[in-house]
């Protein structure tokens, strides 16, 4: 009989961890479609550059004022409770998103959507820890990262599909309802499966902070994706400098709050220099990233007619060199510490050089295959950089501060994208005065291989040695037990 129980509550937990996943699966796919649908939706709804722009870093910047706030929150009121109200509010923004009739109504969903994510993504870990004995959890969490990894790699494949007339022939609007569906079947079964968890410490989050955060993120994205279409006026750049003087206030504000709120940003984590060589690493590669696949897809899609399905199994080659990579990249960094960061940086800046001399192939009529082999050495580069990057910098961050060192990690890659596509969009837009041509790929691909070669240099900043994947469970649950 205990035997039975026991097999009983096992199965049921695994459950609760599936379903737990398939709401996560949502974000992923959603932040990978959306590019490859970016010129149908250009064309469908009359939005131009700046429009397209916003679509993308709308969701970036709402996930990143959102997040740390709202995995403190469901620490308080409850990670159940807060997983279905996000998950909930996902899949009623996706419905909205796929029925919006013009540019300025999906820009408004897709914020709304970017803050129902990351409402929900922070209950997730949380809840498996707790759900989970210490022995268990290496190999859930393990499992979690390659359903995401492939859900990001399936997401770009799947838009083409959805979008192309050839495939499923949706059209745009298919690429965001798919999400309700998904949503649903994540509320139905967290409803019936995953109990309700707190944190005993039960802190309030601070929410001046929080908005500080937001007034921050938006005074800073709003003037670099409106500055180009405006003619640059002297107010943008005043309005941009008050919100990086309030994100350094946000970030001062830790130190202020005192035991019984829990701090937006731990103060004593950018005294770290290791983190916060991490973070701007972190930042700094999701611009070059976001960047570089806004103008891909444009270029592929608007400047060569590629067709959507033609260019999401194009992209899929990106995916493709990150699922070969990632699965060593920790025991690699392990191993080598920075030098595999290193190297990983430096395949970014090769493949990124890939992807603009194929680019220049193209004109010779062999379709985007010439950029392939420059798309797989990126994301090999890719894993090798990012996947170990927190094992790295928590070899140099205490124990008791790790737990929120991977939610600040977080924030900082949805901002970098934003400001990747703010910056590097506006290098790509004032190339192309109207088309996508090869030069204004070339100019992007020239800022984001910048980029990725700043994350290079910023690496050997980093510790010599990283965390095993076990010692990085461990730090982050002596973490949570207070």
């Amino acid at each position: 009989m205990a035997q039975a129980y026991e097999v009983a509550v096992r199965t049921r937990r695994r459950l609760a961890a599936a379903v737990l996943m398939i709401g996560a699966l949502a974000d992923m796919i959603d932040v990978s479609i959306v590019n490859v649908a970016l010129p149908t939706i250009s064309r469908k709804l009359g939005a131009g550059p700046t429009a397209l722009e916003w679509i993308v870093s709308a969701y970036m910047v709402a996930f990143a004022a959102t997040l740390i706030a709202a995995g403190s929150l469901g620490d308080r009121v409850g990670r159940r409770l807060l997983f279905l109200v996000g998950t909930s509010l996902f899949g009623a923004a996706s419905l909205g998103a796929g029925l919006a009739s013009s540019a300025g109504a999906l820009i408004a969903f897709r914020a709304v959507q970017g803050m129902a994510a990351a409402t929900m993504v922070p209950q997730v870990l949380a809840t498996f820890r707790v759900l989970f004995p210490r022995s268990e959890r290496g190999v859930v969490f393990g499992i979690y990262g390659a359903v995401l990894g492939l859900a990001a790699a399936a997401g770009v494949a799947l838009g083409g599909i959805i979008v192309d007339p050839h495939g499923l022939g949706w059209g745009w609007r298919g690429i965001f309802l798919v999400n309700v569906p998904i949503c649903a079947l994540a509320v139905l079964g967290t409803a019936w499966l995953v109990p309700e968890s707190t944190d005993p410490r039960r802190r309030t989050p601070d929410f001046a902070a929080a908005l500080g955060l937001v007034a921050s993120l938006v005074a800073i994205i709003f003037p670099l994706l409106e500055g180009r279409r405006l003619g640059w006026p002297a107010w943008a750049f005043v309005v941009l400098a008050a919100g990086i003087v309030g994100l350094a206030g946000v970030a001062r504000r830790g130190a202020r709050v005192g035991t019984a709120r829990a701090p937006l940003l731990p103060p004593q984590l950018l005294r770290i220099p290791a983190a916060a060589c991490g973070l701007a690493i972190q930042l700094v590669f999701s611009a070059g990233l976001q960047g570089l696949m806004l103008s891909f897809a444009l270029f592929l899609q608007v400047g060569q007619h590629a067709s959507p399905l033609r260019a999401g199994l194009t992209l899929l080659a990106f995916s493709v060199g990150g699922i070969f990579s990632a699965p060593q990249a920790a025991s690699l960094a392990e191993r080598y510490g920075r030098r595999a960061l290193l190297a990983g940086a430096g395949l970014l800046v090769l493949g990124v050089g890939g992807m603009a001399a194929g680019a220049h192939a193209i004109g010779g009529g062999p379709g985007p295959w010439p950029m392939v082999p420059g798309l797989v050495a990126a994301g090999a580069g890719l894993g090798l950089l990012v996947v170990p990057l927190v094992n790295v910098v928590l070899a140099a961050v205490p124990a008791a501060i790790a737990g929120s060192a991977s939610g600040v990690f977080s924030t900082a890659q949805q901002l970098g994208g934003a400001l990747g596509v703010a910056l590097i969009g506006t290098v790509f837009f004032e190339q192309a005065r109207g088309l996508p041509t090869l030069s204004a790929f070339t100019a992007a691909a020239a800022a984001a291989g910048a980029a990725f070669l700043l994350c290079g240099a910023l690496c050997l900043a980093l510790p010599r040695t990283a965390l095993s994947e076990e010692d990085v469970l461990e730090v982050v649950a002596r973490d949570d037990a207070g």
